[in-house]
């Protein structure tokens, strides 16, 4: 081989390295950006064109004053709801000491914001429950809705 042909095919060979690096780079930040959007809340366009849309008006809120225990080992067992953030779990700090088996020693957090309680997860084992769904992140909690445990079942009440 010439030396012409030698360097030609180094030079092909460089570029095409760099090509190889610059997509994967390429690819790590569409990620990062995707991670973050799903991280931030940012809506997606069928997010965004729902909430343009005039919503019915809705009744106005009861605040909630008790947390309840519906199902489970503490059935029956109230707890009084102030400004102060709610944590369940099996931990002996825990505002609702859960005696569940299927329970993280910090499970969950219950708290206010404004008018409204939310809840969320605290990266337990066995997952919090709103309803049927499995919490990914702080979710409203409604009136009616049931907050699952492992096998301890709670409701807010007025």
């Amino acid at each position: 081989m010439t030396e012409l042909v030698l360097t030609a095919l180094r030079l092909g060979f460089l570029i095409l390295l760099w090509v190889l690096v610059l997509s994967i780079v390429g690819a790590l930040r569409r990620d990062l950006v995707v991670g973050k959007r799903a991280n931030t809340g940012a809506p997606s366009v069928r997010e965004a064109h729902k909430a343009s849309a005039p919503e019915p008006a809705q009744p106005a809120r009861q605040p909630f004053r008790s947390l309840q225990v519906v199902e489970g080992p503490l059935n029956g067992t109230t707890v009084e709801l102030a400004a102060s953030p709610i944590l369940l779990g099996r931990a002996q700090e825990a505002t609702l000491v859960l005696e569940d088996d299927y329970a993280s020693g910090r499970h969950a957090r219950l708290f206010p914001q404004g008018s409204r309680w939310f809840i969320e997860d605290l990266g337990s084992t066995n997952g919090t429950y709103l309803g049927d769904t499995q919490l990914t992140r702080a979710q409203p909690v409604e009136a009616g809705q049931k907050i699952r445990i492992g096998k301890t079942v709670m409701e807010l009440r007025p």
